[in-house]
């Protein structure tokens, strides 16, 4: 590929069910250190952290790595991507931005690399993962995001919908929608100039604004859900599983 993506990992202290999950400690490193590790193994392009607080930028920087302060009270992590590609590139070298959340301290590298590939089609203005849902629970799940696609080759789907709901109905899988983002320059920089959509209000979905405002998704199937950390147990699965290896 040609292009010069970037990876940008949002962090932000304020969790709501677990109060400064960034800073908490995953064998022996702060969870965005590990998140930033895992990232920086993908190989694909530099890494950096779009922190809102002097803490988060400190544990990023004493690792190694690079961050970059943004604004406490942006709404959602793709504004907070936007404003850390404009302090760090303002040039516009680099055309993809690859949104990492920063709550995966599992993340397997080589997700990432997959995610880029339905933006070599010049059509496609953002791409994503899914997984197929294995678990009979999580196919009712609310807090599994489905993403209703149509196939175009191999692993590569085109996104139509993303919902809370069990869809499509019928035979066949479901996919289980994984929260990583890459985006083309241009159309991030759409996405956050447009105001939340109707349909992004009513699932509470942020992807749907793209959707609605009738920008193209493709995704990747993969094998892998990352574990995502919300709570307190959640930490306590991630520390066993890093703590592990």
């Amino acid at each position: 590929m040609s292009s010069q993506p970037v990876i940008i990992i949002p962090a932000r202290m304020a969790a709501s069910r677990l109060p400064g999950k960034p800073l908490a400690d995953i064998a022996g490193l702060p969870m965005i250190v590990q998140v930033w590790k895992r990232a920086v193994e993908s190989g694909i392009g530099p890494v950096l952290v779009a922190a809102d607080s002097p803490e988060i930028v400190t544990a990023v920087e004493t690792a190694g790595g690079q961050a970059v302060l943004t604004n406490p009270d942006h709404p959602s992590g793709s504004d907070r991507i936007f404003e850390a590609i404009e302090k760090f590139d303002p040039t516009g070298k680099h055309d993809l931005i690859v949104n990492v959340q920063g709550d995966l301290p599992t993340l397997d590298p080589a997700i990432i690399v997959e995610a880029l590939k339905p933006l070599e089609d010049e059509a496609v203005d953002i791409s994503t993962l899914v997984a197929v849902i294995t678990r009979e629970e999580e196919k009712t799940a609310s807090q599994v995001v489905k993403a209703v696609a149509s196939p175009i080759s191999g692993a590569r789907h085109r996104a139509l919908y993303f919902t809370r709901a069990t869809a499509p109905w019928g035979e066949g899988p479901l996919f289980h929608h994984i929260g990583l983002y890459v985006y083309r320059r241009a159309a991030l920089k759409r996405f956050v100039s447009l105001p939340p959509s109707p349909l992004e209000k009513r699932e509470k979905l942020e992807q749907l604004r793209a959707l609605e405002a009738g920008m193209r998704i493709d995704l990747m199937v993969v094998d892998t859900v990352p574990l995502g950390v919300d709570t307190p147990e959640e930490l306590e699965r991630a520390r066993e599983i890093l703590g592990s290896k």
